[in-house]
């Protein structure tokens, strides 16, 4: 076995909290490569391909390209920093030998620049930090430094990840430089600095082939392909492999070959050791898959992932509306696009309950939960979804619940309501300091007590507050919390609203609905000020008599209505109540709608 380290190659992961500008460095950097052509017209962004990435500016899925520097290729995965999908980056860095770690020059080290540095340095992957958006007139680069090699200690990094490389930034201008003293126009800093700091990979290209599959992608023409690193030997088109999954084995023959050349797939007649390459023809694997040679199949060690702390049940839509805006409404529909999901989504899992109609689907949050309800809704699904709760695991005979790690930060004035709001929801303070006015507060929290916590602290804080949390662990189950003090104002007949039916039911609460809306019974369609469900009729109209007096020719003055986004829908529902997707709405709705049932049942409940 000859070891050879391929010197022409580097793999790199780009990782940082959400919004430090992974995506808009690795825009910098294609354009400076002459990836694009110098008259071509290339929109922000590149790299968010999805429309819900574009719309919400985050990264879902990581995304791999390539960028030629001096005779060497660098290929670069770019990671989602929000730790919902977290799995894409645990799986990514499995390609890599090297991280770039980005972080903000005023907003420092954040939860997830933790969560994945962590996972970066058990892996012992070589870090360059990117002090990045030093053109802020705020920016505090000094202290950011000190705080990057703080969290770099208290991670346990090892003396070689402790003497990192740092680079000061700014993606948006496309320009970095050794130190803020320096002149630069452009990246050639960064990019000399990878190449000379980040190991290029070692390995024996004429050893029988080792692939594990990191990432599948899905094609309309050629079915699945699937895309990972090259650990040993080398693969070319129509070679004959063995898939390995644990102790299943599983014969098949490549397809296709191809490897990435800026941001597109291009067919190769080989591969070799530490390529990242994407294959066809293997329609039977999934991601953890080791692609191994047929004459001395090896294994090589699985993929670890976090598990799934939120769980959701998916159902068929029951309601009266039923199958007016869809294109999908049956259980077979949902249940095939929901396994579809799952194998290429590592960190969900899809499980049978006892009805054929519903689903359990586990995840790691509301945001990752929701993200795939929004793509399936924009796909022609239409389902109904319950409350997110929290995954229970029973440990050494005890009920543990899943703690997050939660960080606030919040201007001052609001520290104290926060505060409050906070230890109802059984939150314990573990740190707080100030940033540049404001308060940095950081605690650790069961993840039940998050759901519906980021539209209360919007509300607290006038929309200036900022929430970010990551997975800390399992401990015994702390007890019942709170549920929501507000009851809901519920639809008792099927009709159109009217302006002059909500006009009478405004001061019962908030309403969620407008006139000329159809409505059917057991529909929310308001907030109740008090803690009990009330029955309203919005679809009341207004006697009309030959009589006249001077008060009915009043005006009819309305609220404007309160409109929930899905986020906000799936953390308002209680225990009994439904959220109703569709192409077209978002509903909120009573799992049952006859209010003669409903009423008997609450009454039973009472006694």
């Amino acid at each position: 076995m000859s070891i050879i380290t391929n010197d022409k190659l580097r793999n790199i992961a780009i990782i940082a909290h959400v919004d430090h500008g992974k995506t808009t460095l690795v825009d910098a950097m294609l354009k400076q490569s002459h990836i694009f052509r110098s008259n071509e017209q290339v929109e922000d962004r590149v790299m968010d391909s999805g429309d819900l990435e574009r719309e919400r500016g985050i990264t879902i899925l990581s995304k791999n390209t390539s960028v030629m520097h001096d005779g060497v290729k660098i290929n670069i995965v770019d990671t989602p920093g929000h730790a919902d999908f977290g799995g894409e980056v645990e799986r990514v860095l499995n390609m890599v030998d090297g991280v770039l770690l980005l972080v903000d020059a005023f907003e420092g080290p954040m939860p997830q620049t933790k969560y994945v540095l962590r996972k970066a340095l058990e892996q012992k992957l070589k870090p360059i930090v990117v002090i990045n958006k030093i053109d802020r007139p705020d920016q505090r680069v000094d202290d950011v430094y000190d705080e990057v090699l703080e969290l770099f200690m208290e991670l346990d990094a090892d003396d070689d990840q402790l003497d990192f490389p740092v680079i000061y930034a700014s993606a948006r201008d496309g320009i970095a430089k050794y130190s803020m003293d320096d002149d630069s126009d452009n990246l050639e800093p960064l990019m000399k600095t990878i190449i000379k700091e980040i190991p290029a990979p070692k390995g024996d290209p004429e050893g029988p082939l080792q692939m594990m599959v990191t990432t599948l992608d899905a094609d309309d023409y050629v079915g699945k392909v699937a895309v990972g690193r090259i650990i040993r030997g080398s693969v070319k088109p129509n070679q004959s492999v063995v898939l390995i999954n644990g102790d299943n084995t599983k014969n098949a023959r490549i397809g296709k070959v191809f490897v990435y050349q800026g941001l597109k797939r291009v067919e190769a007649p080989s591969a070799s050791m530490g390529e990242i390459v994407a294959l066809t023809g293997l329609n039977d694997v999934s991601i953890g898959y080791t692609v191994a040679d047929a004459e001395k199949p090896e294994a090589l060690p699985s993929i670890n992932i976090d598990e799934p702390t939120l769980s959701m049940t998916f159902g068929v839509n029951t309601s009266p509306f039923a199958g007016r805006e869809g294109q999908f409404v049956t259980s077979r529909h949902l249940r095939d696009r929901l396994y579809k999901e799952v194998e290429t989504n590592v960190s969900m899992k899809v499980e049978e309950t006892d009805s054929a109609d519903v689903f359990k689907v586990s995840g790691r949050g509301e945001l990752h939960l929701s993200i795939l309800i929004e793509q399936m809704r924009r796909e022609g699904y239409e389902l109904q979804v319950g409350k997110p709760e929290v995954v229970y695991k029973e440990i050494n005979g005890q009920k543990c619940e899943p703690l997050e790690n939660l960080t606030i930060e919040v201007p001052q004035e609001y520290m104290g309501t926060v505060m409050e709001s906070l230890g109802t929801r059984k939150a314990d303070l573990l740190n707080m300091t100030e940033v540049s006015g404001y308060m940095r507060m950081e605690f650790v929290i069961p993840a039940r007590d998050l759901i519906g916590f980021r539209s209360e602290l919007l509300t607290n804080t006038k929309g200036n507050g900022i929430m970010n949390h990551t997975f800390h662990g399992y401990v015994p189950y702390k007890g019942d919390i709170p549920g929501r003090t507000r009851g809901s104002l519920v639809a008792f007949e099927q009709g159109e609203t009217t302006a002059y039916g909500i006009f009478t039911l405004q001061d019962r609460g908030t309403m969620f609905i407008s006139p000329g809306e159809q409505v059917y019974e057991g529909m929310i369609v308001g907030e109740n000020t008090r803690e009990l469900d009330i029955d309203i009729n919005p679809c009341k109209k207004k006697n009309v008599s030959n009589m006249r007096t001077s008060a009915s020719d009043e005006a009819v003055r309305l609220v404007p209505p309160r409109i929930l986004s899905l986020e906000q829908a799936l953390e308002y529902i209680n225990d009994d109540e439904m959220v109703e997707v569709t192409p077209q709405s978002i509903r909120l709705r009573k799992v049952v709608l006859d209010h003669k049932t409903r009423g008997r049942a609450s009454k039973n409940a009472r006694k």
